[in-house]
């Protein structure tokens, strides 16, 4: 990072590889280190809820309770910076540099301003949040300490997402590739010596496993800021920058929409542990389908994120062809990887429960559970890809609606008509539903945008 741009100037290549490369390699150039960080990211929260898992039933609701509003943490920090990426990648195809490189100073303090939420979030309402769900002095006490050490520490994710974003938007895929998996490697390592008092520390159990989150996140940070400094692709400015408010209503555009789009799962996780609340099991298996379902959707977030700068980039200089050529290598893939983990659902749900300690009544309701749920991952390939269209060509409403379909409006009506009307296994099926739904809704809307937009560049 540097504080000025007079001698230490920025070196931006004369020809980028997002506008010239071939299309197949380009995008698993980009792609796969996205998928295999997010892919481990989705590992060490499985791992961490397996070890919460470890010390009591009631330990894992705690953490299942807390879910929705680390999602939420999440989709603010990720839905604002994907904004950042978008305006970055495409100021970078359309040659205005000097806006590029402030989108990514302001990047950093939107960072900072995301934690301020959260902080007062943590140390105001965390007991009022948690009464909410729960009168179990047990679970209470679990999700009380869990939540406050996630909120009032997540400066460093904050900021984190901001960084690992910009470097994503300039085509460089590695380096956040290895910020995710120090944070990873550090949470791995920390988790079962902070739970169980391993090596002389001492047993913080449910407060060890936030500590050691913490602690990866921490690590995460220190890393993106050694790799933005030394890589110079893009000028962050630390001191002297006057917030452009322009920028900051560019990013909006297409943040805001992301960052309600990214919400909405968290909001949709409220829902729905309020129409299970009379089953603890219910909400723990939907907290363990969650955890096990990013094991296949980080694939293809990653996936998303190594696309969604190249189609930017291309946007930007009005490369129609090269857009659409990424669009249809990613529904490939997209589709292949869905296609995988929908096999592994129907054929191993009781497996896939057990590496959470399930007794006897979260096997009998999560077993069919996975398996209903799973439906919805095919449909799911084509309205996360369709919706990294929508959000590289500025337009992060389509997405939202997408979204809002998917898991809001469509999902937790269903639920509660299903769960109250025929049952707890038939409301699963809501999940399959509205994800069909987001995608009649979704092919609408990009025969639309290409008829509007894409065929005329």
């Amino acid at each position: 990072m540097t504080e000025n741009t007079g001698e230490n100037k920025v070196k931006i290549p004369a020809e980028n590889k997002m506008g010239t490369a071939p299309v197949r390699k380009l995008l698993a150039s980009m792609a796969w280190p996205a998928v295999l960080s997010m892919t481990i990211s989705a590992l060490y929260n499985i791992v961490d809820s397996i070890f919460v898992a470890m010390i009591s039933q009631k330990a894992l609701t705690a953490v299942s309770l807390i879910m929705p509003i680390q999602i939420l943490m999440i989709s603010i920090g990720v839905g604002s910076a994907i904004g950042v990426n978008s305006l970055i990648s495409r100021r970078l195809g359309a040659k205005r540099i000097e806006e590029a490189n402030k989108a990514a100073s302001t990047s950093v303090r939107i960072g900072l301003f995301n934690y301020a939420i959260f902080a007062v979030i943590g140390f105001f309402f965390a007991k009022q949040f948690l009464s909410l769900y729960t009168s179990d002095p047990v679970i209470f006490s679990y999700g009380n300490s869990y939540l406050r050490i996630v909120t009032m520490l997540c400066i460093f994710l904050m900021v984190e997402i901001q960084l690992e974003k910009v470097l994503q938007a300039t085509g460089n895929m590695v380096a956040p590739m290895i910020i995710s998996l120090s944070g990873a490697v550090t949470n791995i390592i920390l988790d079962p010596i902070l739970i169980f008092g391993m090596f002389g520390f001492p047993k913080l159990e449910v407060q060890g496993a936030a500590i050691a989150t913490v602690a990866g996140q921490c690590v995460s940070l220190a890393v993106a800021v050694y790799m933005v400094f030394n890589k110079k692709t893009i000028d962050i400015r630390l001191k002297g920058f006057k917030i452009d408010w322009k920028i900051v209503k560019d990013i909006y555009a297409v943040g805001f929409p992301g960052m309600v789009m990214q919400a909405i799962s968290s909001v949709m996780l409220f829902g729905y542990n309020a129409i299970l609340s009379s089953s603890a099991a219910a909400i723990a298996v939907l907290g363990v389908y969650f955890k096990l379902q990013s094991f296949v959707f980080m694939p293809l977030f990653g996936l998303n994120q190594g696309a969604m700068p190249i189609m930017g980039y291309n946007y930007g200089a009005r490369n129609r062809e090269r857009l659409t050529a990424v669009y249809r290598e990613a529904l490939i893939v997209a589709t292949t990887i869905m296609a995988v983990g929908f096999a592994l659902f129907q054929l191993a749900p009781g497996t896939l429960l057990s590496f959470f300690s399930a007794d006897k009544e979260m096997l009998e309701v999560g077993i069919p559970a996975l398996r209903i749920i799973s439906i919805c991952f095919i449909p799911a390939a084509f309205d996360v890809i369709s919706s990294a269209v929508f959000q590289s060509t500025g337009h992060g409403i389509y997405s939202l609606c997408t979204s809002l379909i998917r898991q809001l409006f469509g999902i937790l009506p269903l639920a509660y008509i299903l769960y109250n009307y025929t049952g707890l296994t038939a409301s699963w099926f809501s999940f399959p539903l509205a994800e069909i739904m987001g995608l009649i809704y979704t092919a609408i809307m990009i025969r639309h945008l290409y008829l509007k937009e894409i065929k005329n560049l």
